[in-house]
């Protein structure tokens, strides 16, 4: 098997490279420097010479703030830039993974989004990622839509990664309470990733780490097993002040992986103890 990796370097990406090496498949490494997803011409000629199997296109426009005042060129990496893929997909008969987000849904409720939930983004990020979800489907047949949420890996920076430079800054730090949704590590979603495309079961689906919490909980459980005595100040939405609108509700239900016969990731507080031990 022989996968195409966009945003090979990225936090996900990166793992997902790894995941592949480990697994005896091939892993074409198409980061920035090796491949413009905004360049048809270019992405076209890039799978085809490539002779591949697929695609795991993990490459994206994530900055959500800089999504709401950079619009143009978010829309131009999430949107154009997916639907090059998928046409080049397409036209060599081959699979696409395309990595979506809990963004793309309105946030509101408590209940956890189903994949055939209506997407309903809350800020211009969601909707650019959404409009890849339909690109990527679009365009091509082999595709599979992986929507995931709170990613954290050793590669780049996350979430996890700042509560742990803010700690060795301050005493106290004030983190969101009232947004709840589940952490994913991205070494157990690469397993998940690598697994997936080697089928043919194409369609829609969510993956993260079991369990929901809230920023301000992920953030209480980072300072227990990294041994840190910084207290989280649990605060509301309002009081965080952020250029775009966060989801208050980012459950997302994992029928679909049960359904294929795909494993769940483990609980998120394992995935924190072993990339917590891992960085150390």
């Amino acid at each position: 098997m022989k996968i195409i990796v966009t945003g090979s370097k990225g936090q996900l990406g990166s793992d997902v490279v790894t995941r592949l090496c480990e697994i005896g498949a091939e892993a074409v490494e198409a980061d920035l420097s090796e491949l413009d997803i905004t360049d048809p011409e270019a992405v076209e000629g890039f799978i085809s010479q490539s002779n591949a199997d697929g695609v795991i296109h993990c490459a994206a426009f994530t900055n959500v703030d800089a999504a709401e005042t950079e619009r143009e060129l978010c829309r131009k990496i999430n949107v154009d830039g997916t639907r090059n893929i998928a046409q080049a997909c397409r036209k060599q008969g081959i699979k696409l993974l395309y990595i979506s987000t809990d963004y793309v849904f309105s946030g509101e409720g408590t209940e956890p989004f189903e994949t055939d939930t209506l997407p309903s983004p809350c800020n211009y990020y969601g909707v650019t990622k959404h409009e890849g979800e339909i690109a990527a489907m679009n365009e091509c047949e082999r595709c599979f839509v992986v929507r995931i949420s709170w990613v954290f890996g050793e590669n780049g920076r996350n979430f996890v990664k700042t509560m742990l430079r803010l700690a060795k800054e301050r005493a106290e730090i004030s983190v969101v309470c009232d947004q709840i949704g589940s952490p994913t590590y991205t070494k157990d979603l690469a397993k998940l990733l690598c697994e997936m495309i080697k089928t043919e079961k194409y369609g829609v689906y969510h993956a993260t780490n079991e369990g929901f919490c809230s920023w301000a909980e992920f953030a209480k459980t980072v300072m227990e097993y990294s041994g840190t005595d910084t207290k989280i100040l649990p605060i509301g939405s309002a009081e965080y002040k952020s250029v775009a609108v966060r989801p208050a509700n980012s459950r997302l239900s994992k029928k679909s992986l049960d359904e294929n016969g795909f494993d769940r990731l483990p609980r998120w507080q394992d995935a924190l103890k072993r990339f917590l031990s891992n960085i150390n």
